[in-house]
């Protein structure tokens, strides 16, 4: 079966030349032209994922992206969870960090190349689906969180949260080993993204949201340790 690719960019040049591209590498992909637009056809198909502009006429590409993330799913084929990557033409950080701090997997800064963008894709897809690494399915439990990776849900208390798949995949690999330090390089392996600033800057902004969708234990500050000056570590359950 074909990904399903949303490309939602108000450029037609530009749109074009990436349904062009993607379609020509077994990608089914629709395009839209605005926010409305965007919603419109996914009431009509799924996608497994969604390439957004931030600058479109209409329903803008943040304010789409906060109500995929934040509101229950939506009709047709924009699941909560949907892998999201954001295009803008800012070189600064300051779109790129609130795309991901709304919840978008990965940006991509304009002029880009399409090769680099669909390599991004299937980065994105490939932590979106579950991993080889640990259990393929079977359950994680760690204090009160419970893991299904099988049905890629994970539950506090009994309570369901809502991760993307970028924060899925990052609590998995805490969840495996509790007390490991990993850098972040290592949590952003895949992205394609080579600069060491802006690789402080996604990791932070992706361990921030992951902290705020699960929540503070009685005791402590954060299940999610900061090790400074090299990355994050998930505390041990004795240390709770």
């Amino acid at each position: 079966m074909k990904t399903r690719v949303l490309v939602v960019e108000d450029e037609k040049k530009l749109n074009k030349m990436i349904a062009d591209y993607l379609s020509a590498l077994g990608y089914a992909v629709t395009s839209a032209f605005d926010g409305t637009d965007a919603l419109a056809k996914a009431g009509r198909t799924a996608f497994d994922i969604a390439v957004l502009d931030i600058m479109i006429p209409g329903i803008d590409g943040l304010t789409l992206a906060r109500r995929i993330r934040t509101s229950p799913d939506l009709p047709g084929g924009l699941p909560h969870d949907l892998p999201i990557i954001m295009l803008t033409a800012r070189s600064g950080e300051g779109d790129k960090l609130m795309g991901l701090e709304i919840g978008a997997d990965d940006y991509m800064t304009k002029p880009f190349s399409v090769r680099e963008l669909e390599a991004r894709i299937r980065a994105v897809l490939r932590r979106a689906r579950p991993s080889r690494e640990g259990p393929a399915d079977g359950m994680i439990r760690y204090a009160d969180l419970e893991m299904d990776v099988s049905r890629r849900s994970v539950r506090r208390g009994g309570e369901r949260l809502a991760l993307t798949p970028f924060q899925f995949d990052l609590l998995r690999r805490f969840l495996l080993s509790p007390g490991r330090v990993f850098s972040r390089e290592e949590l952003l392996e895949g992205s394609g993204d080579r600069n060491a600033e802006a690789y402080e800057r996604t990791v932070d902004a992706h361990v921030k949201n992951l902290r705020r969708v699960i929540g503070a234990p009685p005791k402590a500050h954060s299940y999610i340790a900061t090790v400074r000056g090299v990355g994050y570590r998930l505390l041990e359950e004795d240390e709770l």
